[in-house]
């Protein structure tokens, strides 16, 4: 078929309904619908767009299933470009000339009035979010008091307060929620902003097929145009050189242009291995947060507010007898209070701490076999230190062997539910003030001795 000689209208009209059975109305609406068809030559369809941010927008995330209507429709293959319209071209047929455009000269053809393309509104789309991830409904507790703040801070003044902001922690305890609650204010502050959130993960994937591919300046417009550009997981980044090459370029050229960047990481950019030290050095210009785990009360707290967002009643009992058995992370908290809201759903009742007991039975057993010990944490600072049991059990004080003693007294206070009496008779009769001096010690010695965190974490993983 000879395309000059195609209907525009009417080719665009099929390309457009073929897409509109294959993405959701609201994406249609937003990027397809706004399309102005230009021109057909032999071999290639011209689409107007209003500016860059779309052309680059449909390039990166519609041009092969545009190509694919076009097959499906019966054409042979066409090239597909975008260009972004000039004022003229975005007017109404009232403000263009009305000479016909064979006469003129010109082989465009007029699209029908029903094409026109709309203002769009907002121009930057939403950010890929969950709704769920806000400010509002993130329960603030010791643990995670300071990293909240820092937040809150950088998302009322983005790339002012705090640049990079990088946040670190366990898994499960808040990182993404507090990332993705920066990216919600930011966005609804001012819906002109381009806000980019992306796992590490995703963002390698992406990286190799833009290699792939050979679509590179894509890959890097998407990224290196953000406003605020919000990367989870960068640790994942250790061990890959090409891509913490291009995440260094990436992250000089936002921050050179006064853009956000916020990551989060399992552990600080100074113990991720493998990760460049132009790199680490860079993560730690702006402010660097740690996340730990709740606490009992805070661990109570997110319980009630998150039955609370799940709309069934959980008695304050059943939240502590829940927090009391589950201290591993906020996920596994969600995961029994799912299964709770399944359960007063379909039952038609409130949850009290007998019906939790019941319900998540299974659940708790599993938590508990995950609960560290406290002969557990012996083993593994000695292993550490190359020590034996008997040395911190006893009443030895040289630095070799009280250090080593101090730190796991430290952890068998933070890492299990045992009061310093209690742990002190686990040391060999020690009393109750030795365990507490040693832990009071350890934890201030902590937050300025990077070399004593950079341990207690290492020891940590292991168990």
């Amino acid at each position: 078929m000879n395309h000059t000689s195609q209907d525009l209208a009417s080719l665009w009209n099929q390309i457009s309904s073929y897409l509109q059975g294959q993405i959701r109305k609201e994406a249609f609406d937003r990027w397809i619908g706004v399309i102005r068809p230009i021109s057909l030559g032999t071999d290639t369809l011209h689409l107007g767009v209003a500016n860059g941010f779309y052309q680059e927008w449909l390039e990166n995330y519609y041009l092969e299933l545009i190509q694919e209507a076009v097959a499906e429709i019966g054409e042979q293959p066409l090239k597909i470009r975008f260009q972004v319209l000039n004022e003229e071209l975005q007017g109404t047929d009232s403000d263009t000339s009305e000479d016909d455009p064979e006469e003129s000269g010109n082989p465009r053809r007029r699209p029908s009035p029903s094409l026109q393309l709309p203002t769009p509104a907002p121009l930057v789309p939403r950010p890929n979010l969950n709704p769920k991830n806000k400010f509002e409904n993130f329960v603030v507790g010791p643990n995670n008091q300071f990293c909240h703040a820092g937040s809150m801070a950088v998302a009322n003044s983005p790339a002012k307060a705090y640049n990079p902001f990088f946040i670190y922690g366990g898994v499960g305890f808040g990182k993404t929620h507090l990332m993705q609650a920066i990216g919600h204010r930011v966005w609804e502050e001012n819906n002109s902003k381009r806000v980019v959130y992306i796992s590490s993960e995703q963002f390698t994937n992406e990286f190799i097929d833009a290699i792939q591919n050979r679509t590179m300046p894509n890959f890097r417009r998407r990224y290196r145009n953000a406003d605020v550009l919000l990367i989870d997981d960068i640790h994942f980044l250790a061990g890959k050189e090409r891509l913490q090459e291009e995440f260094f370029h990436t992250f000089n050229t936002l921050f050179d242009a006064h853009k956000q960047i916020v990551m989060t990481s399992d552990r600080p950019a100074n113990e991720i291995s493998n990760l460049e030290q132009r790199l680490v050095s860079r993560f730690e210009w702006g402010l660097v947060t740690e996340i730990s785990l709740p606490d009992l009360e805070t661990r109570v707290a997110i319980l009630l507010q998150k039955a609370k967002e799940m709309d069934f009643e959980l008695s304050v009992d059943a939240a502590v007898f829940i927090a009391e058995r589950i201290n591993s992370n906020v996920r596994t908290l969600e995961g029994a209070l799912l299964r709770l809201s399944s359960f007063s759903s379909l039952e038609k009742t409130s949850i009290n701490e007998e019906t939790a007991a019941v319900v998540l039975k299974g659940l708790l057993r599993e938590e508990e076999t995950n609960v560290v010990s406290i002969p557990e944490i012996q083993r593994a600072v000695c292993e550490h230190f190359d020590i034996r049991i008997s040395d911190i059990m006893g009443q030895k004080r040289p630095r070799s062997i009280a250090y080593p003693r101090q730190i796991a007294m430290f952890l068998s206070r933070e890492l299990t539910e045992a009061s310093y009496p209690e742990i002190g008779r686990a040391f060999g009769g020690k009393d109750h003030g030795t365990v507490l001096h040693a832990h009071k010690k350890i934890k201030e010695k902590a937050e300025t001795d990077t070399s004593l965190k950079k341990t207690i974490r290492e020891i940590q993983d292991k168990l």
